[in-house]
């Protein structure tokens, strides 16, 4: 079954309700590529959410969306980020359990924030080209990163001083870099298309993390 959840796309498996995934868009806004991937969890057995996070808008090229991600105001997308987890645990197989959640881009920086910032509600992140220079004290998720190998938008410096730091405090991570591949690899958009191969490879990671970490269905 699919639906429309207010200013989000949900998709709860047809076998019932599954372990939820929180599906965090990059700043190409609810596209169709961020509609497969909530489909693809639902095909695996997971009820997933994906919010609305720039009002409808699908910017036509990098400036457009740019501009339109300098417009929108932080808090309104945090407090859209937090009701949409409420939401979909309403939908979820245990509407009292946390939930895995998966960011592209800036909305990889927004999953590592959901973590930290609300630990008893998230039992897995997984980030795709995105990275967060907060506090990581109280995070308690496990973490799964999938980065390019050349990305103007995530410098190696961001990436290793995310990593280090999260390293420090002894947190449990996997990341993993794309030799030959750009930010926005495993998404079509319109910088680029996927890189198919990178991509299946990256999904294929994702699938298994969250098989260990948060299962579709407890038994």
């Amino acid at each position: 079954m699919d639906e429309r959840a207010g200013s989000a796309y949900l998709v709860v498996p047809e076998e019932g309700p599954g372990h939820g995934v929180l599906v965090l868009h990059s700043w190409w806004g609810l596209t169709p590529a961020t509609k497969s991937v909530v489909e693809a969890l639902a095909d695996a057995g997971y009820t997933a959410l994906a919010p609305n996070l720039l009002g409808g808008e699908l910017p036509a090229d990098g400036d457009a969306a740019r501009d339109l991600l300098a417009a929108t105001d932080p808090n309104a997308t945090a407090a859209l980020i937090l009701s949409s987890v409420v939401a979909l645990r309403a939908h979820s197989a245990e509407p009292t359990a946390p939930v895995a959640v998966i960011g592209y881009s800036m909305g990889a920086s927004w999953a590592l924030w959901l973590a930290t910032r609300q630990p008893d509600s998230v039992d897995a992140v997984v980030a795709y080209y995105g990275a967060q220079n907060i506090d990581f004290e109280l995070l308690r998720a496990p973490v799964l990163g999938h980065f390019a190998e050349h990305d103007p938008l995530v410098s190696d410096d961001e990436l290793v001083e995310m990593q280090a730091h999260l390293m420090l405090l002894d947190k449990h991570i996997e990341f993993h870099r794309y030799e030959g591949t750009a930010h926005f690899f495993a998404e079509d958009s319109p910088a680029q298309e996927a890189d198919d191969e990178a991509a299946a490879l990256a999904w294929a990671r994702t699938l298994a993390f969250l098989t260990e970490h948060a299962p579709a269905r407890t038994t």
